[in-house]
């Protein structure tokens, strides 16, 4: 008898705790934070700060502040320098059955005095600059395998072709505004940055997102000035501490009611897309580019900025160089490393590069020359 008796008190404890646990698990609010590009994508690249980095580091801030929330679960797309493809990075957050997805950018344009922070949300905006913006970011689709099998045809040049396919998802415009308000009003009330609003465009990376959500541009990494805050650890904390509030936020007003997805948005996935693929093989660690080699070799015209030379070999990677990014080593006979920053066959961009390189203290940085690997003139390489 007291064996029963003891079977049926823990059947019970094991259903109360089965219950605590699924009811933990219903008021518990996701949050997929997506890091724009990476790996071999280094999105925008001006005056040495990649936007693939920027977006990262303000991701990893983001998540650490609403990490500390009890009632909030964070999911990542990419915690490292990994490629992710745009239609895996909505899947991910589809998996996890998010509350909302936010993607991380950083925004460029050849205009470099343009500035101000703005938040798209997915709609059928005809504005050009919208469009721009849509191109920019959906032609990373370029580099995946097979991507007009997997995208149906889709053009990235094109973003006005899936006008069509927006409509199937109106029910999220609402909250996606409302999300995206938020974040925006926090840039300007919090951080004083100038606001471009909030704004619809046709990003692919939230077409397959079956959610709330937005896709963030913090700011003009082509503008020097703009582009220096955003590459600063300040900078970075201060963007993110706006975006986690704006989420806090958007999640006690909406969260558990009008707010509330009625359908998960795992159940919406096709068969194929419900299991994860293999995770990316190449990883790049934190704080660290792409491994460099020694000796490389640029086809065509190439300027780079020496900033140093030295006997002894150091790792390119910005703690090393005063924050510079995009650092390259050549050496002739493995006692002598000479020491580049910066790499565009443009040499007004070059001229640009040897500025930031004496701003950050090499007072003896001189542009240099390449054509096919091969060191030349730099009188030479502008005839060409």
């Amino acid at each position: 008898m007291n064996f029963k008796r003891k079977s049926l008190q823990f059947i019970s404890l094991s259903i109360l705790f089965f219950t605590q646990v699924v009811s933990a698990q219903s008021n518990t609010f996701k949050v997929a934070l997506d890091a724009g590009h990476g790996g071999k994508d280094f999105g925008a690249s001006y005056h040495g700060y990649l936007e693939k980095r920027i977006a990262l580091e303000v991701v990893l801030r983001v998540g650490k502040i609403l990490e500390k929330q009890p009632d909030i679960d964070v999911v990542y797309t990419r915690k490292t320098d990994v490629f992710i493809e745009l239609i895996e990075r909505a899947n991910i957050a589809n998996r996890a059955d998010a509350n909302i997805f936010v993607s991380i950018h950083c925004n460029a344009n050849a205009n470099l005095s343009a500035d101000g922070t703005e938040t798209y949300v997915m709609g059928p905006g005809k504005n050009a600059s919208n469009l721009e913006a849509a191109k920019r970011e959906n032609a990373v689709i370029t580099m995946e395998k097979d991507y007009k099998i997997k995208y149906e045809g889709f053009d990235p040049n094109s973003p006005e072709k899936m006008i069509g396919m927006t409509m199937l998802q109106e029910e999220y415009m609402d909250n996606s505004i409302a999300l995206a308000s938020k974040i925006q009003n926090n840039f300007t009330d919090m951080l004083g940055r100038k606001s471009r609003g909030v704004k619809q465009a046709l990003f692919m990376v939230l077409h397959k997102a079956y959610m709330p959500r937005v896709l963030i541009e913090m700011g003009f990494i082509s503008n020097a000035k703009e582009g220096a805050f955003l590459n600063s650890d300040e900078g970075q904390d201060k963007m993110a501490e706006a975006i986690a509030k704006a989420i806090i936020s958007y999640k006690k007003e909406y969260f558990g009611g009008e707010g509330q997805i009625s359908e998960k948005p795992s159940e919406k996935l096709a068969p194929e897309d419900r299991v994860a693929p293999a995770k990316p093989v190449t990883e790049t660690p934190r704080n660290q580019e792409p491994q460099q080699q020694t000796n490389p070799v640029d086809s065509g015209i190439v300027f780079k900025v020496q900033i140093s030379a030295s006997g002894k070999k150091l790792e390119p990677t910005p703690a090393n160089f005063k924050g510079l990014t995009d650092i390259s080593v050549a050496t002739d006979n493995g006692t002598l490393y000479k020491y580049m920053y910066g790499n565009t066959s443009d040499y007004a961009k070059a001229k640009e590069l040897l500025a930031t390189a004496k701003s950050k203290g090499y007072d003896s940085a001189y542009i240099i020359a390449f054509k096919d690997g091969k060191k030349i003139s730099v009188q030479e390489a502008i005839k060409q």
